[in-house]
């Protein structure tokens, strides 16, 4: 068998039918393009019209196919009006992907109930909601893989976070309690959370005067990461290679967990040219 006839095996996505919220994002859109490169149809979910059209747009000029559907992830119609025309077009869901999330940075002492109330609304209870309305079509099939988006705030938290950071905790939780209670099914679910990306969205924390510095020295790669580097692990997740994986979270952070730039330290090949 020759090296492409393998990897289309192992990692294609040909005639999966892929719904994905929040795609209109800086990484949403980033994610859409890459597997619709690969032959999965994208069902883009954002509720922004404009940016949808804009992505379907990208998305046919590559050669790929897609369909944008405008949905309120707070909404519960909405939802299920969304998940109905999917199913109603392409006769299923092979995949879900959770994208849609929003953050507000405020210290924890300044943060209203309202702004509590969207930012949960949007990274957490619609990850419950959404993937509950999608699994049963899933369940049909005794198939299906759910990738969540996670965070870096998920485990370390930055000052100003603290809401933000407490939704993407809960989307790892409600990622682990999906993989124990549908693997019967053959269902899987994993999250990705990325690390530092930089988007338009993050754009201005990368050119602070002060913030900016401060992440670079926490990365080990010294540079934030970009949507296309997400890619790679979400395209895995979607393929029949993942097939054993479940219930896991795999960080694209660019070494900054595992502890960042590292101190002054004494080494004979610092400083020898290779």
């Amino acid at each position: 068998m020759s090296i492409d006839a393998n990897l289309r095996r192992l990692f294609s996505l040909e005639g999966k039918i892929i719904m994905m919220t929040g795609a209109a994002g800086g990484i949403g859109g980033s994610l859409s393009k890459g597997m619709a490169g690969i032959g999965a149809i994208m069902c883009n979910c954002d509720i922004s019209e404009k940016g949808l059209k804009t992505l379907e747009d990208e998305i046919a000029a590559e050669g790929g196919k897609s369909k944008s559907f405008v949905m309120d992830v707070t909404n519960m119609d909405s939802i299920k009006s969304v998940v109905e025309s999917i199913v109603k077009e392409y006769g299923t869901i092979d995949v879900l992907i959770n994208v849609a999330g929003i953050n507000k940075r405020e210290g924890f002492m300044d943060v209203k109930e309202d702004t509590y109330d969207r930012i949960m609304d949007i990274n957490l209870k619609s990850v419950f909601f959404i993937t509950q309305t999608v699994v049963p079509h899933m369940m049909k099939k005794k198939n299906g893989s759910i990738i969540n988006i996670g965070s870096h705030n998920a485990t370390a938290m930055l000052g100003g976070c603290s809401v933000y950071g407490a939704s993407k905790s809960g989307v790892l939780g409600l990622t682990r309690a999906m993989a124990v209670e549908w693997a019967e099914w053959g269902i899987r679910a994993n999250a990705v959370s990325p690390g530092h990306v930089l988007t338009p969205l993050t754009q201005v924390t990368w050119d602070h005067p002060t913030r900016g510095d401060y992440l670079r020295d926490r990365i080990a790669m010294r540079r934030p990461g970009y949507p296309d580097e997400m890619v790679g692990i979400v395209a895995l997740l979607a393929s029949d290679s993942s097939s054993y994986i479940s219930g896991a979270n795999f960080v694209v952070d660019g070494g900054c967990l595992c502890g960042g730039a590292p101190w002054e330290f004494d080494s004979e090949y610092r400083n020898k040219e290779f």
